[in-house]
């Protein structure tokens, strides 16, 4: 897949040394890196915000994939999108007027992806997929780095990317987030994933642009 696009979370980056870490995703073969902000209330953890972000748009040469697990993300998009953030996703999950949120996301000239939790049927997508950029699959639950990929996620990649060439969205870009690795890459890009989040896989790795450059093959 000539397209692929590894992802990497700086959720488990170093982040006493978050500048050096973000230089080696500059120079490795990472297209985006990925930024989870969370509020607490939304998933059981906080992150981080604003400053952070505008410190890594400040230093990065890479598409910034910034994935609110939020509650009520609307009243934070612009400054998302002034932080320094390329793609805003929000939960399906955490919007009461998704399809509003979608169109004030492309309002500001982001690109726009929703995300779904594991319990969350693909089928909720229906009315909206056609109007975004990207869907974002959780494959662990959200709130944590380093969880257990959750199998069934790849029968959801499957009916996501059948949904997509449905409605004639061919262009979709399918997100998958949480435990993704080399043993389980292969299958993702099979189902139709193009964007792979690895964040614990990444950087506690010994050689972290390797592992970014050997999940990258897997898609050849």
């Amino acid at each position: 897949m000539e397209n692929l696009i590894i992802a990497p979370s700086v959720l488990s980056a170093d982040f006493a040394n978050l500048g050096s870490e973000i230089h080696m995703l500059n120079e490795s073969d990472a297209k985006w890196i990925h930024i989870d902000i969370m509020d607490g209330m939304f998933v059981p953890n906080i992150s981080f915000g604003f400053p952070v972000l505008e410190a890594i748009n400040k230093i990065s040469t890479k598409f910034l994939d910034v994935h609110l697990m939020i509650e009520k993300p609307e009243r934070y998009l612009t400054q998302f999108k002034h932080a320094g953030a390329n793609l805003i996703t929000v939960h399906y999950e955490a919007c009461t007027h998704i399809h509003r949120t979608i169109q004030e996301i492309k309002s500001l000239g982001c690109q726009v992806g929703v995300a779904i939790n594991p319990g969350t049927p693909t089928m909720v997508l229906n009315e909206i997929i056609q109007l975004v950029d990207l869907v974002l699959i959780m494959s662990v639950n959200p709130g944590f780095g380093g969880q257990t990929f959750i199998p069934n996620s790849i029968q959801k990649t499957r009916d996501v990317k059948a949904l997509a060439n449905k409605c004639g969205n061919m262009n979709l870009k399918i997100e998958i987030d949480g435990g993704v690795s080399i043993t389980n890459a292969r299958d993702l890009i099979a189902a139709g994933a193009n964007v792979l989040v690895a964040g614990n896989f990444v950087f506690s790795s010994k050689n972290p642009k390797l592992t970014i450059s050997d999940l990258l093959k897997l898609g050849e």
